[in-house]
């Protein structure tokens, strides 16, 4: 099943929707119950918000790139290599320096090759980023950046990541 780019970026809009909604809740309590806004009240912890950058709502901004199908595609195999371990070490690097919150491929081989979701707040910030990389340098690759809001939460990924993984790539 090959999804264009629009359907991929129309799947994502869906998802965020849906998480937000799901992480809203209903402000409609039955009796004897605890309504979502005094859960969150008792949950909320307003050290760990500060510290992940969270608005009142847990939320901040974020970049994110959707990384397509350069132009350069007709590369031999030792450079197609050598160009993807590049890629992934840059990955790693940006990682590190908590630039890049999230990374990752789609596995259908379409247009939009993956996706990642940056610590920076300006699409210029965020392409400076991208233009380390070099499998964008090589034109294997090219990003679409646009800005997004979503769960504070997600500054929280690679130390979990860290603890679940066997290997790193």
């Amino acid at each position: 099943m090959h999804l264009s780019f629009n359907e991929v970026k129309s799947a994502f809009l869906l998802i965020f929707i849906l998480l937000f909604t799901n992480c809203t809740g209903s402000d409609q309590a039955g009796i004897g119950e605890t309504s979502p806004q005094d859960q969150s009240e008792t949950l909320f912890n307003a050290e760990l918000a500060k510290e992940l950058g969270a608005d009142n709502y847990g939320m901040k901004q974020y970049v994110m790139a959707f990384l397509k199908a350069g132009p350069n595609r007709e590369l031999s195999e030792a450079e197609a290599m050598e160009i993807q371990r590049a890629h992934l070490d840059n990955i790693r690097r940006m990682g590190e320096n908590g630039d890049l919150i999230l990374a990752g491929p789609f596995m259908d081989r379409g247009e939009v090759r993956g996706i990642y979701i940056f610590n920076v707040t300006s699409i210029e910030e965020a392409r400076a980023l991208t233009e380390t990389d070099p499998a964008i340098e090589a034109g294997s690759l090219e990003m679409e950046l646009h800005p997004w809001y979503g769960s504070a939460a997600l500054m929280k990924v690679n130390e979990i990541h860290a603890t679940i993984s066997k290997e790193n790539p």
